[in-house]
């Protein structure tokens, strides 16, 4: 399932962001990668340890693991640390799979689902479509600033190379209370059912009663803690 979300789109937000941008350094984006993906990766990756990484993550954070539609289509139980990237000249990230497992000891995470936050405008640079494969399908993104898209961990995907402008991106990492996608895409159907019927049904309803009944009934049978 691979689902594009609008994080936010104030103004005053995206000109903060702007400022927090402005005052990363950055490194070679090699220095992060796996030994696999760093051969086809070319680009650059904010240092996140120092104070203005602290900060940029701080309020990027909130952004992603408190969004009402994050919630419903990734169910999360962990988010990873997020890595700010940054790709022009000709950068690019060649086709590749997210490793399975990320961090170490308590920290260590299984990568259900990935994400992709545009913090610039698809109008600002040419080329750098992520392009996502999966069985049968192969999609095109290429988002503005407070756009977000998650994908599947498991598919092979790819930044193609930006041949003109800077192409600047938060990603992360997902595991999910729901390892299984087919029942996280059924909870979501189901939940964007609910938010329609709460418009239309009053919320003591026996409908939307057996609904909530269901749906608290899967996520019990089906969640990992």
């Amino acid at each position: 399932m691979i689902v594009k979300i609008a994080a936010f789109t104030e103004d005053e937000r995206i000109a903060t962001l702007k400022d927090r941008l402005a005052a990363l350094r950055w490194r070679d984006g090699r220095e992060t990668a796996g030994a696999v993906a760093k051969r086809v990766k070319r680009n650059l990756q904010a240092i996140v340890n120092d104070e203005a990484g602290r900060a940029i993550r701080a309020e990027l954070g909130p952004l992603i693991s408190e969004n009402r539609v994050v919630k419903a289509a990734a169910r999360p139980r962990r988010i990873s640390p997020l890595l700010i990237s940054k790709t022009s000249d000709g950068g690019h990230y060649g086709p590749h799979v997210d490793n399975s497992l990320m961090g170490k000891g308590a920290n260590r995470i299984r990568t259900d689902i990935s994400f992709t936050l545009f913090l610039s405008n698809s109008a600002d640079y040419e080329g750098g479509e992520l392009v996502i494969h999966t069985a049968g399908l192969t999609q095109v993104v290429k988002g503005d600033w407070g756009q977000l898209v998650l994908y599947p961990s498991t598919s092979i995907h790819e930044v193609k190379p930006v041949t003109k402008g800077e192409r600047v991106v938060c990603v992360g990492w997902i595991e999910s209370l729901i390892p299984d996608p087919t029942q996280r895409e059924l909870l979501f159907d189901m939940e964007n059912l609910r938010t329609s019927l709460r418009q239309k049904l009053d919320l003591g309803s026996a409908e939307l009663l057996t609904l909530d009944k269901t749906m608290s009934n899967l996520v019990r049978m089906w969640s990992q803690t």
